[in-house]
């Protein structure tokens, strides 16, 4: 590759890294997996003078996610500096109580602090444990779709998408339902405001109130515990399973953040890439028993997340054939691995019937989302539901119109128009 190549590829990758970045990136990521599986970039972050790649086909970002001897998530365990996480706290007050994005959340830490975590809430998320939800997440399906039937039009994300998985997750946690309008403004204002590089002005404020109402909410479970998850991992810490109340913070804000924010957006892209494919649409309203494989390759084809946090090398190593040295950072494009040729045939066709190993949509190795059976089952509902009760679905204004919140990691519909 001459530096002119080097340079049209780094630009086009840079521009995923901005708030320009285009409604479809999906070209973007076949030139880059063109280019090479991995890919010397500079990405604008301020504070740092380690070298930056972008990994984009399925084998090496799957070792990158895998290979828990080479690449890390905290790179203070590799030289003692974090100087992406000073880039977060730099306005934040450090009175405020921890968040998954200031304290140490499962995303940020390795084994072993990160099994010990993973295993205080592991059995809250095991699959046998999600499908006995799956009643009361019909119910709050049945009953968001039961407020719109009569108008015959919603925005399907304010209407559906978003309140179904946030209805779900505080009913685990036991957040009160009076709060989730609130919880959910702080989540759009966090999701949009930071991210690698990126920290919008304000986003503190945003951080330290969500953080203070989760230490508040804690302070009244140890008070008045309930028959909810919170109370739960309270009860673990006071049996002295080694759980601060710093990481009980972080660990609830995480939970109560990631177990609607990628939902949400996965229910509403994927019935617009549906509504995008006609024909894949009808397929699924004539067979809805295929609503599992279904919702496996709309993960697949447009997933919720951009790219996973970015790992960084313990050690020299050679990976595609690039030389990677120590602390170099390393960041796993994870829509373009799902979209890669090699493991996937006509990547870059939606086919509900194809039958998928494995994509990379919850991540992989001991990061993989912890979720993933509960977003499992609310997306094969959420399908179901939608086309049994409404099969004369679309849109209710033209595609163009459409618009989209762009954020580092993820990609959003702002709303979504629909009548049926």
């Amino acid at each position: 590759m001459n530096d002119s190549d080097n340079s049209v590829c780094e630009k086009a990758a840079l521009s995923l890294f901005s708030s320009n970045s285009p409604e479809n990136p999906f070209p973007i990521f076949a030139q880059l997996r063109e280019t090479g599986a991995v890919i010397p970039i500079t990405v604008p972050m301020g504070g740092t003078d380690r070298q930056q790649w972008l990994v984009t086909r399925m084998e090496e970002v799957s070792q990158v996610l895998k290979d828990h001897a080479h690449f890390t998530v905290d790179p203070e365990t590799i030289d003692g500096s974090n100087e992406f996480k000073k880039a977060f706290m730099e306005n934040t007050d450090p009175s405020a109580p921890d968040t998954f994005f200031t304290g140490k959340s499962m995303l940020s830490v390795d084994d072993p602090d990160h099994r010990r975590l993973r295993k205080l809430v592991s059995k809250a998320f095991t699959p046998k444990y999600m499908e006995s939800l799956r009643p009361r997440v019909q119910k709050i399906a049945d009953e968001l779709l039961d407020k719109v039937q009569a108008r015959g039009e919603m925005d399907l994300v304010k209407d559906y998408a978003y309140p179904l998985p946030i209805h779900v997750i505080s009913d685990m946690l036991g957040v009160p339902e009076a709060d989730r309008a609130q919880i959910h403004d702080w989540s759009k204002a966090i999701s949009h405001g930071l991210g690698l590089g990126v920290r919008a002005p304000g986003v503190e404020e945003h951080l330290r109130a969500f953080g203070e109402y989760t230490a508040e909410l804690v302070a009244d479970k140890r008070k008045h515990p309930a028959d909810d998850l919170i109370s739960q991992l309270i009860a673990i810490e006071e049996e002295g399973d080694k759980l601060s109340q710093p990481e009980l913070i972080s660990m609830i804000t995480l939970l109560i953040f990631a177990g609607h924010e990628t939902t949400s957006n996965l229910i509403a892209t994927g019935t617009l890439m549906l509504l995008d494919h006609p024909q894949q649409l009808e397929k699924l309203k004539s067979d809805l028993s295929l609503a599992p494989s279904a919702f496996e390759e709309l993960l697949r084809f447009n997933g919720p997340a951009t790219m996973s946090g970015p790992r960084f090398a313990t050690q020299d190593i050679v990976l595609a054939g690039q030389q990677i040295k120590k602390g170099d950072m390393l960041i796993p494009l994870l829509k373009s691995a799902n979209r890669d040729e090699c493991p996937f045939a006509q990547a870059e066709e939606l086919d509900i019937t194809r039958t998928i190993n494995r994509h990379l949509a919850f991540g992989h190795g001991i990061h993989s989302c912890l979720g993933a059976p509960l977003a499992r089952v609310e997306g094969d509902i959420a399908f179901q539901t939608l086309l049994r009760r409404m099969p004369n679905l679309r849109l209710s204004i033209p595609r163009e119109d459409i618009s989209w919140h762009f954020a580092l990691s993820s990609q959003s519909l702002a709303a979504l128009p629909v009548a049926f």
